[in-house]
C-alpha cells in the first residue's frame, strides 16, 4: 500500500500500516476524515464494533455507520437499490452517509439490529488509504457520546485516546458533520454538508441516457 505523497506530504505508509495492523487485532484507531476524527474498528466483527460502543459509552441501540473506501466496495456489504446507488456515486466519495438495506456480512451489533446501514465513503487520502488496507471500519466520531465530535486530535478525550491503539494525525479537520440520507425514501435524516445540493437530487435525479 502507498499512502498519497502529492504536494510533498509525508510518506504515511508505515503508520497506516500499523493501524491496519491493530484493527486486523481487534483494536480500535482514530484517523482523520473531511469531517471529524473518526473512531475505526472492524465493522464485520461484532466483538470489535462492541469496544467502540464501549469506549464512546454510546447507547447500544444507536446504530454506527460503515465506512467502506468506495462506492464498489460498498456493494459487497450492502444491497442498495438502483436509486441509491445512482445517489452514491453522485456524492461519493463526500460528507454524505447514505442509509441502504444491510448486507448478510454486516453484524446486529453495528446496525442495532435494524435492516439498515449507513455507508460512509470519506473524502480524504489518509482514511481511504486505511480503508483499502483493513476493509470497513466503524465510521463514527472519535469523542465520549454527549461532548462535542474531535476536528483536533489534540482534543482528544483521555478516554479515547487511551483506549484506541493508533491515532493518524493530519493536521485539523473542517468539522462539519455529514449529511445523513436515505435516498430510496428521499429522505434526509441529518442536515449537513451539501444539503442542498442533495435536496436538489432527490428532488429531480438525474435521468441516465
Amino acid at each position: 500500500m502507498t499512502a498519497d505523497t502529492s504536494d510533498d506530504r509525508p510518506d504515511r505508509s508505515d503508520e497506516l500500516r500499523a493501524a491496519a495492523a491493530a484493527v486486523d487485532r481487534g483494536e480500535p484507531v482514530v484517523y482523520p476524515t473531511e469531517t471529524v476524527y473518526g473512531l475505526g474498528a472492524d465493522a464485520l466483527d461484532a466483538d470489535a464494533v462492541e469496544r467502540v460502543f464501549e469506549l464512546k459509552g454510546r447507547d447500544r441501540s444507536n446504530p454506527l455507520s460503515l465506512g467502506v473506501a468506495s462506492v464498489d466496495d460498498a456493494l459487497r456489504y450492502a444491497r442498495p437499490t438502483e436509486r441509491a446507488v445512482a445517489f452514491a456515486r453522485a456524492f461519493l466519495p463526500g460528507p454524505v452517509t447514505v442509509v441502504v438495506e444491510r448486507g448478510d456480512p454486516v453484524p446486529d451489533a453495528l446496525t442495532a439490529g435494524r435492516d439498515r446501514v449507513g455507508i460512509r465513503v470519506p473524502d480524504h487520502d489518509l482514511a481511504r488509504a486505511l480503508l483499502d488496507e483493513t476493509g470497513p471500519l466503524t465510521a463514527t466520531s472519535a469523542n465520549v457520546s454527549g461532548t462535542g465530535s474531535v476536528t483536533d486530535p489534540a482534543d482528544l478525550d483521555d478516554r479515547i485516546r487511551g483506549g484506541v491503539a493508533a491515532v493518524i494525525d493530519d493536521g485539523e479537520a473542517p468539522g462539519t458533520e455529514s449529511t445523513v440520507v436515505d435516498p430510496e425514501a428521499g429522505t434526509i435524516h441529518r442536515r449537513g454538508a451539501m444539503a442542498g445540493a442533495i435536496e436538489a437530487w432527490l428532488a429531480d435525479p438525474p435521468v441516465e441516457e
